[in-house]
């Protein structure tokens, strides 16, 4: 049985910062600043300490002016609203981005709101929430424009197309949502309370599946031929990676599949740059 066709998160992403270094060497020979991405962090999750270290590798590799603002646990509401109160009037700064899950005792809605519309390269503040909503887009969160580049990448045109989402978060499901419309996609966008989940996944001639479950969707509800992108990235008990998806079962009926790792993460730090460099060109001096 044919296998189905690799979707090259870690390729694409490549060519995609390398298209960023290109601009920024230029932005720096015309006599302009650098882009300048700053990073807060709040306490001491695992994961957390990665992305930002990868996110500031990948800044200083594409020639950014990256600063990373590393706080203690017990930081307070007020200290963290003045820090970026701060950084929205550096004039350095093109992107703020502050690494989420905070600590409980913080309100990530009400930071997240603080941040200038036009500093928000994780395009999650209502501003720019409602204007991908508006079809007039400014800057897009992440993940999803990253997940739009790669099916670009395929040449896989969601216009016309049946698209099933799984999962309906404000980082992920929500905002993909919007793109996929925006592309001209039909979209279904299914989470906890959906009823008759594998019936509406295998209408999918897309399917994208952020859920956070390792395994949930199954490889036989998967329409023959469908490209299938999985944003979940679990550990195992054995300390091995797996996605949402089954992968081996949906890999011999999709037509193109992302692996994991390697398909989405890459492209999701790569699109920050992207943000990066587009706040730093369009929108500020």
């Amino acid at each position: 049985m044919k296998q189905a066709q690799l979707i090259d998160g870690k390729e694409t992403a490549r060519k995609l910062r390398e298209t960023v270094g290109a601009a920024v060497r230029k932005r720096l020979e015309a006599g302009k600043r650098a882009p300048g991405l700053a990073v807060i962090l709040v306490g001491e999750d695992p994961a957390s300490k990665v992305y930002v270290r990868n996110k500031s590798n990948a800044c200083d590799e594409a020639g950014f002016h990256s600063e990373k603002h590393v706080l203690p646990e017990d930081t307070q509401q007020a200290d963290l609203e003045a820090l970026i109160a701060h950084l929205n009037e550096d004039e350095k700064i093109d992107g703020i981005l502050l690494q989420l899950p905070l600590p409980n005792h913080l309100n990530s809605d009400a930071l997240l709101e603080q941040i200038r519309p036009d500093k928000d390269v994780d395009g999650f503040h209502p501003f720019n929430i409602g204007r991908l909503a508006q079809r007039n887009p400014l800057l897009r969160p992440c993940t999803p424009k990253g997940i739009m580049t790669l099916l670009e990448a395929i040449r896989f045109d969601p216009c016309g197309k049946e698209a099933v989402i799984v999962g309906a978060s404000n980082i992920v499901g929500r905002p993909m949502s919007l793109e996929l419309l925006l592309a001209g996609a039909t979209v279904t966008v299914t989470h906890r309370f959906t009823q008759n989940l594998p019936a509406k996944i295998s209408q999918g001639d897309l399917v994208v599946v952020a859920a956070g479950k390792p395994g949930l969707v199954k490889g036989e509800w998967i329409k023959p031929g469908a490209v299938v992108i999985d944003v979940g990235i679990n550990r195992l008990p054995d300390g091995s990676l797996t996605g949402d998806v089954e992968f081996e079962v949906a890999s011999r009926r999709a037509g193109w599949i992302t692996p994991v790792p390697g398909g989405v993460g890459p492209m999701t730090v790569a699109t920050l740059l992207e943000n990066t460099l587009y706040a730093a060109e369009h929108l500020h001096n």
